[in-house]
């Protein structure tokens, strides 16, 4: 019997008995009945010598066994089959960084056709960073105009060299393309998440209006990698006013319940320097320049959720304090992750030790492009363990797993695809398959999906 190669892995697959040439079953037309007896992403896919028949818990379980139908037609005979699945985790991600390099609309496009393919339902977009601001604010027009335009790039390591490549480097979505592209995605049932940062990696954005930062002048877009001490001014109004009037915008953009603010790698160099900043340290009752940073975060919390939306923070979030009401997305390891789950407040795990698409592949880099550093090879990523040290009841706080892409090293297409896939496909399978994770099983399976890589043009 030629078994089913599709990732990520059913729950169950049952063989009928006979087989069906799949030049003979339209993949594209078949619709899938709806029905309240199973969760909202399950379905149930027949694949028989009289056609195709599916049910569905809803249109994202329709759109969902219609991937895997899609991967079927990669064998040219087909078992007859009866497929039921559905998914271990609500929150099955990648997040692309558009800040450090862009990538073009088109391109995105592509990489939600892959993450769809592999039944993912959210992209986190990362449009704001020290090196450059990539969403058009239409209120704020400096922003683009001067804040997406770095001098020139560096050339190398940022840990080794000091050479740039003499270059301007520039460009940002308008709103009419982040619309397209949050169609785009939402058409595949994928939720495209804006990242705008605060109050640390705001470089571009004091670029563009010195007054948002704590010494009001005398800033560059960021040339270098890394992190900047330089960082928006908590202690003046006036940035909580430029924040919530950028943010109206965001809000108009990108329907997602969930708006991730940053929260992460902010020094505290200036505040401590800063009268403003002291006084409202002072004013507001806080302990220190920790507590500071705890109340940004919760004042922008509160102006979103008074606008019908949640916040996604890195762990940062969690230092000085976080409001019960925030998701904190873990990245350096799970640590902060099991602690805010230990905390009661919701996780998304993507600890950097296995979740950084950024990192080398191999163990010999000198054979691959340069990276920022790591090693993440396919195995850990798919080691991942969202529910690692966690009770029964404390797992009830993990809502999903994410892969990330960081665009420090990564200036064209072809090397971003060479990162993100298939170590993608292996984030997926443990969002949605993380009972029955095999991974020789797994390595055996991605020969198929490679060819469905290879009909969309992606290596």
């Amino acid at each position: 019997m030629k078994q089913l190669n599709i990732i990520p892995n059913p729950n169950k697959i049952d063989y009928l008995g006979g087989s069906v040439k799949m030049e003979n079953i339209d993949s594209e037309s078949f619709s899938a009945r709806l029905t309240d007896k199973l969760p909202e992403e399950g379905y149930v896919l027949e694949v028989t010598e009289n056609g195709v028949e599916a049910t569905a818990g809803g249109e994202r379980g329709a759109f969902y066994a219609s991937q895997t139908l899609k991967q079927l037609k990669q064998l040219d005979i087909c078992p007859c089959v009866r497929i039921e699945d559905a998914p271990a985790f609500e929150y099955r991600a990648f997040m692309l960084d558009c800040a450090r390099h862009m990538t073009t609309v088109e391109n995105i496009k592509k990489l939600i056709d892959a993450a769809a393919l592999v039944k993912m339902n959210t992209m986190h977009w990362h449009l704001t960073d020290d090196q450059g601001w990539r969403i058009e604010i239409k209120k704020y027009p400096e922003l683009t105009r001067v804040g997406s335009v770095r001098g020139e790039t560096l050339i190398g390591h940022h840990h080794t060299s000091s050479e740039y490549d003499k270059t301007p480097h520039g460009g940002y979505y308008t709103q009419k393309q982040i619309r397209e592209i949050v169609k785009y995605a939402a058409d595949r049932y994928i939720t495209v998440i804006p990242e705008i940062e605060l109050p640390g990696h705001a470089v571009a954005a004091l670029t563009s209006y010195p007054w948002l930062g704590c010494k009001g002048e005398g800033y560059e877009v960021r040339r270098r990698w890394g992190i900047s001490k330089e960082v928006f001014c908590p202690g003046k109004e006036t940035t909580f006013e430029f924040l919530q009037n950028v943010f109206a915008e965001v809000l108009e953009l990108f329907p997602s319940e969930f708006i991730h603010i940053g929260g992460d790698e902010c020094p505290k160099d200036s505040w401590k320097q800063c009268p403003l900043c002291q006084e409202r340290i002072r004013t507001e009752g806080l302990k220190d320049e920790f507590e500071l940073q705890s109340y940004t975060v919760r004042r922008m919390e509160k102006w979103l959720r008074e606008h019908g939306r949640k916040i996604i923070g890195w762990d940062e979030i969690l230092e000085g304090g976080v409001s019960p009401t925030a998701t904190v997305m873990s990245w350096r390891g799970s640590k902060g992750g099991i602690a805010a789950a230990k905390a009661g407040n919701h996780v998304i795990m993507a600890p950097n030790v296995h979740c950084y698409l950024d990192y080398y592949q191999t163990k010999t880099p000198t054979k691959e492009p340069m990276a920022i550093g790591g090693y993440v090879p396919m195995r850990k990523v798919y080691e991942l363990d969202p529910y690692d040290q966690l009770t029964p009841g404390e797992r009830a706080y993990i809502l999903g797993v994410q892969g990330n892409l960081w665009t420090e090293y990564i200036a064209t297409f072809p090397h971003l695809k060479h990162m993100l896939l298939p170590r993608l496909a292996a984030i997926a399978e443990v969002g949605w398959s993380y009972d029955r994770k095999d991974f020789d099983d797994f390595k055996h399976r991605m020969n198929s999906l490679r060819k469905c890589y290879d009909a969309a043009g992606l290596n």
